[in-house]
């Protein structure tokens, strides 16, 4: 039985490895730990976790954390460099969901997130956590960068035609969408359901924290260094991310609609967490609500040499929390699935 801590869980990210966590056979959450919330009951913030979790939030003790076998933080950017070196001393592993190892450079970590990095030393073999394209350096890893939400849907969609070279890689447009959770649990005049409802807006035009991640996902897994136009945009829904993504064929006369779809299903033969839709598929983000999984569909436009290529997650299961426990599962050689079986819900 793996014994877990999990640091800054009253977030949406904590309450989903919780809800996971919580099924999983092989696991047994030993400390969840909250500043603001130290002596609550966790099933008192979250209702639906009664009788499934008999915890109280604690505050934050590097020693009973450094005795778990795992410790995942689910804590703002900047949270988790400044304990990760004492708790990896004391023999705990590390799953990050925010992003403070997901970039390499720490200059560019330090220009898009607005501070220092604690422990740069660290970066270097610190493992993306992407199980489809990472898998064995994951096995391998004492400390995870979990993939932000949107490089998830994005790399993920792109990959297969920038690894097999059959699209031009410095022509690459994401224009993505994402739900109100996103943006985290904390009251926010633009997250008010007034100022969110019946609007549609895009935000971070002028460069995203989540571009850079992105960028370095496609160089490192396909050797070729894109040229990237992300926009992100805000709509009103709770959970969820689209990201319809554009890239333009090298060859005109290059592979059909069909042969595309192909190509992706050889890509992703064998993967649980991806599913390639028939040609044609508009896949829906209610499709894979509260489910971790990647559904992508690829279309060739009309007579023109673009690509289209649709991806959904839903970005606390696979953009996050779920993703997490697939990697988990990986670095303690347990069955990648394992605890991860919920069907998406509907409506």
């Amino acid at each position: 039985m793996l014994k877990v801590g999990i640091v800054g869980g009253t977030g949406y990210t904590g309450a989903e490895l919780l809800r996971i966590l919580a099924r999983h056979p092989d696991v047994e959450v030993a400390a969840i730990t909250s500043r603001g919330e130290a002596g609550t009951a966790v099933a008192d913030l979250f209702p639906h976790l009664r009788g499934h979790v008999d915890l109280c939030f604690s505050e934050p003790d590097p020693e009973r954390l450094g005795g778990c076998d795992l410790v995942f933080f689910a804590t703002p950017n900047g949270t988790a460099m400044r304990m990760a070196p004492e708790l990896l001393d004391l023999g705990a592993r590390i799953i990050d969901l925010a992003a403070d190892f997901r970039l390499r450079d720490p200059a560019e970590w330090e220009s898009w997130y607005g501070m220092a990095h604690a422990c740069p030393a660290l970066l270097d073999e610190a493992v993306y956590g992407l199980p489809e394209l990472n898998r064995d350096a994951i096995r391998q890893a004492r400390l995870i960068a979990n993939p932000g939400c949107y490089p998830t849907a994005v790399t993920l969609g792109f990959m297969p035609l920038l690894a097999r070279g059959v699209v031009d890689p410095e022509w690459l447009i994401a224009d993505a969408k994402s739900g109100t959770s996103g943006a985290g649990r904390k009251a926010v005049t633009p997250m008010l359901m007034a100022e969110v409802g019946e609007s549609f807006k895009a935000y971070s035009v002028g460069g995203h924290r989540h571009a850079p991640e992105i960028a370095q996902n496609l160089r490192l897994f396909s050797g070729v260094r894109p040229g990237l136009t992300f926009v992100p945009h805000l709509v009103p829904m709770i959970r969820g991310i689209e990201a319809t993504l554009y890239a333009r064929l090298r060859d005109p006369s290059g592979p059909s609609g069909g042969d595309l779809e192909q190509l992706y299903r050889d890509f992703y033969a064998g993967e649980t967490y991806v599913d390639v839709l028939p040609t044609g598929s508009h896949p829906d983000t209610r499709s894979v609500r509260g489910a971790n999984v990647c559904r992508i569909a690829v279309t060739r436009q009309g007579h023109s040499n673009v690509v289209v290529v649709q991806s959904v997650i839903d970005n606390l299961v696979k953009g996050a929390a779920g993703q997490a426990v697939q990697n988990m599962n990986l670095m303690f050689g347990l069955d990648e699935a394992r605890g991860l079986d919920a069907l998406a819900l509907l409506p």
